[in-house]
């Protein structure tokens, strides 16, 4: 069980850092869409469409074999993890923040402009804590996923919740206890995610109303 315990912590912090690199990095590639650069919007739909069509599976292991052949940049199995899941996740988050954004109506964007707001201000205080609202249960469905998805960076040796099942079940060759309590790990961590993305939902719906 001590085992098991250790790889949730690897599982989390993994999870965690990729969620937070992947809504960065698709909030500044969405960005791109909204751009009245015709080479901007092409570089955002190439990017969109080049990683959200590559599975994540896929992308773990060219980030952690092809890379190093490719461009001599050898990472261990948390950067090369933590990498590709972004790569991978932040394609979704892009059009996650687009659609929120150009569901903004356009009248707030006028009456930014009329009180002299540069873009980066009219994004930070009118824009984007409207779109945030509205993407929250996507964004929470996004994190689940990641989650869920992290469990895939045991096939290049990081040592998350899966990977320690998988190497216990060998040693004592008890799948159904291992996988057991694999599975009752994951749907508690996934029970609090949902939990903490319902409260957040809740206090920004306080704080709109008033």
């Amino acid at each position: 069980l001590n085992f098991m315990i250790a790889g949730a912590w690897a599982t989390i912090s993994i999870s965690v850092l990729a969620i937070l690199g992947s809504v960065l990095l698709g909030l500044i590639v969405s960005l791109g869409a909204l751009s009245q650069y015709r080479v901007l919007r092409g570089a955002n739909r190439l990017y969109v469409e080049v990683f959200r069509s590559v599975p994540t599976l896929v992308m773990i292991l060219w980030v952690y074999y092809g890379m190093p052949a490719l461009l001599g940049i050898s990472l261990d199995p948390f950067a090369a993890g933590l990498l590709a899941l972004v790569l991978s996740d932040s394609a979704f988050e892009a059009e996650i923040f687009r659609g929120g954004i150009q569901s903004i109506d356009k009248g707030q964007t006028e009456a930014a402009d009329s009180l002299g707001l540069t873009y980066a201000d009219r994004m930070r205080f009118v824009i984007l804590p409207q779109a945030i609202r509205r993407i929250l249960p996507p964004l929470g469905n996004q994190f689940v996923y990641m989650l869920k998805m992290s469990s895939l960076v045991s096939v290049i040796g990081y040592m998350e919740l899966t990977r320690r099942a998988n190497e216990l079940t060998v040693v004592e060759y008890r799948p159904l206890e291992i996988y057991t309590i694999l599975l009752l790990e994951y749907l508690v961590l996934i029970l609090v995610v949902s939990w903490a993305v319902r409260l957040l939902e809740r206090r920004m719906d306080k704080t709109n109303r008033r």
